[in-house]
């Protein structure tokens, strides 16, 4: 079913105005780039969460999807998002961690092409049924292991990981174009995160930490 121009909308505390504020307290954080800003308002992330607590749904705040996982709060797909164009428009993005399908939804709208892998068979469901309702035509999901990547549509100008593994899996690192970035959260569930941004060059890779950020783990196998 496709979704009415009122669910899309929202009400209350899902309407427009209190999308208005989740976008300044997002521009008072730093985050500067306004084809991205002007996403964030339109993508409708009540309709990523259950119900009973589509009230908080713009709150700068993680909250639970079910299985374990979460949607990750506004900054952290603002902030991801933003890096991963820093260096200007990419045509084919990885997401590995489709979750509840809001942050593949967000990439969708600034570049051409979105391939999300999820290892999580109830989620995925889940977010491709939202991916129709919304009509994302440029989003293509698989259910997989997220290590694996997704090596028969690479290389991609992009990747971006959602889920902290302690290393990041080499399988991805190949499947990286020349030029392209990584952005992926490094680290134990002890601590907080780094969020890495690793690039590929010809001669091999560079890379940089941004923040401290915290990701639920990243798990091998499927579910």
């Amino acid at each position: 079913m496709i979704a009415s121009a009122d669910q899309i909308a929202g009400i209350g505390f899902t309407s427009q105005r209190t999308r208005t504020r989740m976008i300044r307290r997002l521009i008072d954080r730093g985050i500067e780039n306004e084809a991205l800003l002007q996403v964030l308002a339109r993508v409708p992330r009540h309709l990523f969460v259950d119900e009973a607590i589509a009230s908080r749904a713009y709150e700068d705040v993680a909250l639970p999807i079910g299985e374990g996982q979460t949607i990750s709060q506004p900054y952290a797909v603002a902030r991801m998002t933003e890096i991963l164009l820093e260096e200007g428009p990419a045509q084919r993005v990885l997401e590995v961690g489709t979750g509840s399908g809001y942050q593949a939804a967000v990439l969708s709208q600034v570049v051409d092409v979105v391939f999300t892998v999820e290892r999580i068979r109830t989620l995925l469901d889940k977010a491709r049924q939202r991916f129709r309702s919304l009509q994302y035509r440029n989003i293509h999901s698989r259910y997989s292991d997220g290590s694996w990547g997704w090596a028969s549509h690479g290389p991609f100008d992009a990747i971006m990981v959602t889920a902290a593994p302690a290393a990041v899996p080499e399988p991805l690192l190949e499947q990286l174009a020349i030029g392209g970035r990584m952005i992926i959260p490094v680290g134990s569930q002890d601590t907080l995160q780094s969020l890495t941004i690793i690039t590929r060059t010809r001669s091999g890779f560079t890379q940089r930490e941004e923040s401290d950020v915290k990701f639920v783990p990243f798990l091998s196998g499927k579910s």
